[in-house]
Formats: C-alpha cells, structure tokens, sequence
C-alpha cells in the first residue's frame, strides 16, 4: 500500500510522521523548506503534560533538558499580585509518584523541538523526507492521492491518504476548495528573547497594568516566562492597529519593564532575538474531503489570551495517526477516519469560542464593569485559565459525544477521569513484567486495557498473571476486534479494585467497567473504532497492501 503524503515539515508534520511510523505505516514529508530550521528564541511553544509526554515518547529525548519546566505562575495586576500558582516539583513526577495534579508546563524554543523531531526522523527507515519540495497540485480517486512538488525535485508522488500540515496559509486547503472563516489580526504582541536576572527564579508571570505604564489596552500588558540559561521570553500586548514595532520602541519597552520589576534600575541584560506575534482566528469549514485531511494551523488558528496552537496542532496528530494506521493496516473505517474531525474540530471551535466570549471582557477597557467588585479578579482568572490550560479557554477537550463513543453500559462504573478525556499517567505492569507509565504504552497501534488490582504490585507477575480474574480477562482482551494489551495497575484515580479500563491509542478514556465484562469490553472496543470491524475481503484491503 503507498505512503501517507505529509504536506508541511513542522513539528505537527514531523510528529504525524512519527507517530505513522511507530505504527509500521510509512510516510512522505513534502517540506519547502531546506531541511532545517532558524534558530529562533523569540518564537516558543508552551506544552502541557499530555504533549509532552507524546513529544517525548516519539523523539525518545528527555525535553525538561533542552525547555523549562516553570517553578510557578503569578499574576499581577498594577503592584499587587493578585495570585500564585506552584506546580508540582517536576522531579517528583519524573521518579514515578503518583497524583501530580498541578504538572509544569514545558516552555521551549519551536527549533529545538523541531530539531529534535527531525534527529528521530534522521534514523526512521518508514519516513522520507523531501526537501525543496513545494506542493502545487493534487489529485485524488478512491484508491489513492497523487501529488505534484515543484522545485529541485519536483515530481509526482503517490499515496494512500494525504495530509495537510502546511500552516495558516495552506496549499492543501486551497487546492481542496476549503472555506477558513474567521478574524485576523485579533491580537499583536511584540517580543523580545533576552538573557537578564529577574527577581522570580524559574516562576512565569503576567502582569496586567504595570504602574508604569498607562496607555494601550487596559493599561498594557506583558508576559515574561523563563528560558533555560537565564533567558526570558518577554510578550507586550500592543495596541489594536498596524503601528510599527521599531527597535527604539522594543528597547524602551524592555528597560521600563526590566527597571519596574526590578525596583527601578534596569538590571544588566543580553537582547537575544525579537519578533511581532501576530493571533488570528480562524477555523476549516472541513478538515477531510476524501483522502485527503487538514490538521495543525492549516485547520486552525488560535492563540489569544495565552491558548497555545501548537498544543492543539499536536493533538491533531497524535488523533488522526492511529486512525490512518487503522486504516492503513486493517481497511477503511470510514465511520473512524470521519471521527478525526468530529472530535478535533469541536474540541478547538470550544476553545475559539470561549476565547472570543471572553475577548471583549478582558480587552474592552474601562467602563462601569472597572469598577464592579470582583471583576479584576474574575478577568485574571479567565487569563490564567489560557495560559495555564485549564477551564474552557485553556483546558484540551474531552470526546465525551465522540461518534466513537460507546453507547450505555450496563457495567460502566465512574472513575476520576471523564469518558472521552485523557487518562492520567500511571505506574503499569506490562505484559513482560516491566514496570512502565501508561503513556509510554500510547501510540503503538493498539488499545490498552487496563486492570486495577491492588497488590499486584509486589508479587512477580508469574504469580499472578494465572491467578484469580486474569486467564479471564486476558482470554477477553484477546478476543477483541483490535489489537489489544492488558496491563495491571496497583491503583487509578477514582477507580476501585478490578475495575477495567478501555483506553484507546491516543490515550483517551472509551469506558471503565466493574470487573470482567467480555461483552460489554467487545462492544466498547467495537465502538471506539467506528462500528463493527469489516474482514479483508470486505475491506477490499489488507495490511501489506
């Protein structure tokens, strides 16, 4: 069977293309580029726990070594700070203890992750990358998509499915006739990258109305979050127009910012890279037509008070790989394929509209709601929920009415995670005895199902793996219309003593139930694949095809 076509060779290309290939699905990468990338400080990604574990797992590289995990966020508002938030000590997470409930953020420069993705490219046999390579033309029937790259090695490729990863201004979406409604320009910040001493070692803040300064929106706004080595990424919202940002007014910015963090004296400082983040708004009317899928900032825009794209785009990826490897491997689940944009495009529509409910509140000015008790507060906290990815603005969508959800079940029983979200990573035996975290098992191309048995835990699993509830639930798991692994866990947030969970490639809940339920396991795991599975000859399709 013929490749995946990536279009666009950044970090949410890269990742679909190794997460295909942790799956034994070969790709193309169609990248315009020259095959590396500008280093860049002043242009970052935020990653939540979720990312940054699926970024770690595919380039088997220890991120909190090459980005910053924050100590702690505060926000402040004029002189006062209006709250702080500690994370939980990253250490304690990385030697295995469970119930981190507040995990850091990740902050790192957009080349090193990229950089990274590229090296576990550089050793993929399933993957090739093509440099140079500008898409211009594409067609497509019901076997299959053929491509068109001008350029030093334009050609023509083929392939089974094809994906656009190639940014706000995609060629894919384009070619494809695909509407991309929205707003532009909502926001604009101007930021610098600079290597200085603040007085919050490691801690990320946001300060709404500097006493400093009084003009711009409410009074101006800046974001500073650390870098390793010393370096701060510093944001200043800008006022609503298309002003030029000079270097003389970028430097009086910084020493004015630096000077009133700093008790006046603007402290020694080393100006790194500087740049104008421009947001914008926008969402695909359709992300698949055919063969043919969008994901990342070819499917959507968004970033406005502190909501990170690249997280969403990521999650694009680590959604759809599994089930183009499905597809790829076992036929075409057309229900599965249609699920990627039922599930991905609702979950960033909620983030894009909670953004813009929340827009006029925090950017509108002063007015009678400046004087209303309270509301600075709730204004910050609706901030902090963007930048720390938590409420409706910031928090990553559950697929709780996914199509693939199951319908009732008679044993499903309630744990800590909701159906449909992500679960939480926790100490797993696998089926060699090795002890593991959950997510180190995600993204291999089968469904996990998870057992809790306390005590598990301290005994070799020769002796337990035959004893009790396991040669039942075992014989279930085999039985399952998918590839399956069975693991064990000493304990689950919420879930009580052999309760199973069902979890599915990318690592989000399908169902938990009250002891070994073959019947009800199948027709979970029929479910989360978009209906009943169809034999090769009724697929018209096999796995070495």
């Amino acid at each position: 069977m013929d490749p995946v076509i990536i279009v666009g060779a950044g970090p949410v290309g890269l990742t679909l293309a190794l997460a295909l290939a942790r799956q034994e699905v070969p790709s193309v990468v169609l990248d315009e580029g020259p095959g590396k990338d500008e280093a860049r400080l002043a242009r970052t990604v935020v990653l939540r726990q979720d990312t940054t574990a699926l970024m770690e797992r595919l380039t088997g590289v220890p991120l909190a070594t090459a980005g910053a995990h924050w100590a702690g966020w505060r926000a402040m508002r004029r002189k006062q700070v209006m709250r702080e938030v500690t994370f939980d000590d990253a250490a304690e997470e990385a030697e295995g203890h469970e119930g981190v409930t507040n995990p850091a953020p990740l902050h790192i420069a957009q080349h090193v992750l990229t950089g990274a993705l590229r090296a576990a490219l550089a050793d993929e046999r399933l993957v090739k990358v093509a440099v140079d390579s500008r898409l211009d033309a594409l067609e497509q029937e019901a076997s299959g998509v053929t491509a068109h790259t001008r350029g030093p090695q334009g050609t023509w490729w083929r392939g089974s499915y094809l994906v656009g990863c190639d940014g706000p201004r995609s060629t894919v979406r384009k070619l494809q006739d695909i509407r991309f409604p929205g707003r532009t320009a909502v926001e604009r910040h101007a930021v610098a990258a600079l290597r200085t001493e603040l007085p919050w070692d490691g801690q990320a803040l946001l300060h709404r109305m500097p006493p400093w300064r009084t003009s711009g929106p409410s009074g101006g706004e800046v974001t500073g979050r650390p870098l390793p080595d010393g370096v701060w990424r510093l944001d200043w919202l800008l006022p609503p127009g298309k002003d030029l940002v000079t270097p003389e007014l970028l430097v009086a910015r910084i020493r004015e910012t630096l000077a009133g963090w700093s008790g006046g004296e603007t402290p020694p400082y080393e100006l790194l890279d500087t740049g104008v983040h421009t947001v914008h708004h926008r969402l695909a009317r359709r992300w698949r037509v055919g063969r043919v899928f969008l994901a990342g900032d070819a499917a959507h825009c968004l970033g406005t008070l502190g909501t990170h794209g690249l997280d969403e785009g990521l999650r694009d990826a680590d959604n759809l790989a599994w089930k183009l490897a499905s597809a790829w491997h076992h036929g075409p689940y057309e229900a599965l394929l249609d699920s990627y944009q039922a599930e991905r495009r609702v979950a960033v529509a909620a983030r894009l509209r909670a953004a813009d409910q929340a827009l006029p509140l925090l950017r509108g000015g002063g007015g009678l709601r400046a004087y209303v008790p309270g509301s600075a507060r709730g204004h910050d906290a609706l901030l902090m929920d963007g930048h720390l990815g938590q409420g409706a603005i910031g928090a990553p969508g559950t697929y709780a009415d996914s199509p693939l959800a199951p319908a009732d079940l008679e044993g499903e029983v309630p744990v800590d995670t909701p159906r449909g979200a992500p679960v939480m990573d926790v100490r797993v035996t696998a089926e060699d005895g090795s002890f593991v975290r959950l997510r180190d098992r995600l993204g291999r191309g089968a469904l996990l199902v998870l057992l809790i048995a306390p005590g598990t835990g301290v005994w070799e699993r020769k002796h337990w793996a035959t004893a009790g509830i396991m040669p039942r639930l075992a014989a279930a798991v085999t039985a399952l219309p998918y590839p399956a692994e069975l693991l064990v866990a000493e304990s689950y947030p919420g879930a009580s003593a052999h309760s199973v969970l069902l979890v599915r490639p990318d690592g989000h809940l399908v169902t938990a139930l009250s002891g070994v339920r073959p019947a009800e396991l199948y027709a979970a795991a029929e479910a989360a694949l978009g209906g009943p599975a169809k034999t090769e000859a009724q697929a018209g399709v096999g796995a070495g095809r």
